[in-house]
């Protein structure tokens, strides 16, 4: 059965002090619609890297990323950034909310990037209301707390219907409480149908999902619960 997303022997070669390493090392994984992955790892394992190459923002060095059975770096930087922001919902880590927008028009950016037709801002506050923050539409970035940014930018990697959300340490700097609450958010979206994949050095996360693989030296494996 083909995966919504699949990585095929897939790896990034750097070169430091006069030799190479892969920073990831052919790694295989199949994520199919409405599951829900957790890749867990220490920093600097390689996890990023992976991500990065998963969403068609670094060229692999060798391997296969496809998405629903397409090459994603067979097509041309256009079409990789409309499949990106069309099918697959990216919450990078850290802060990325644009000071100077509200909320509300934050979460309504990537609908712009590209041309569609329909109502933006009724969509970003139902996501709004979704994630818990509706009453936070008309509010700016500054006024927020770190777990409610996360949860604007996650209603923002939903406004276009993503197939597939991808997270980079989604609850690195939350309390345990906000932790709890943004992974249940994770679970309520795959359960929704939206594939869900993260990547965390937290093992409290342990508990959701479907799925848990650590990553290790640009190795990926099954985690051992």
């Amino acid at each position: 059965m083909m995966g919504l997303l699949e990585f095929k022997e897939l790896s990034k070669e750097y070169r430091r002090g006069g030799g190479a390493f892969n920073a990831v090392n052919h790694v295989s994984l199949s994520i199919e619609p409405g599951e829900f992955i957790s890749i867990i790892g220490r920093s600097g394992s390689g996890k990023t890297t992976l991500l990065n190459m998963g969403v068609g923002l670094l060229k692999p060095t060798q391997g296969t990323v496809l998405f629903e059975g397409n090459d994603i770096y067979g097509l041309g930087d256009k079409d990789i950034s409309f499949l990106r922001n069309e099918k697959i919902g990216y919450v990078p880590q850290g802060q990325s909310l644009l000071s100077n927008f509200t909320v509300l028009d934050n979460v309504c950016i990537p609908w712009f990037l590209f041309k569609r037709e329909g109502d933006p801002e009724g969509r970003a506050f139902i996501l709004l209301e979704k994630v818990g923050i509706g009453h936070l539409a008309a509010s700016y970035p500054r006024e927020l707390s770190g777990g409610e940014m996360r949860r604007v930018s996650i209603a923002r990697a939903l406004i276009n219907e993503p197939r597939l959300l991808i997270a980079d340490e989604p609850t690195g700097d939350l309390d345990a409480q906000t932790t709890a609450g943004i992974m249940g958010l994770f679970s309520r979206i795959a359960d929704e149908g939206t594939a869900v994949l993260i990547v965390t050095h937290e093992l409290d996360t342990l508990d959701y999902g479907n799925k848990t693989y650590l990553m290790d030296a640009g190795n990926l494996s099954p985690h051992a619960a």
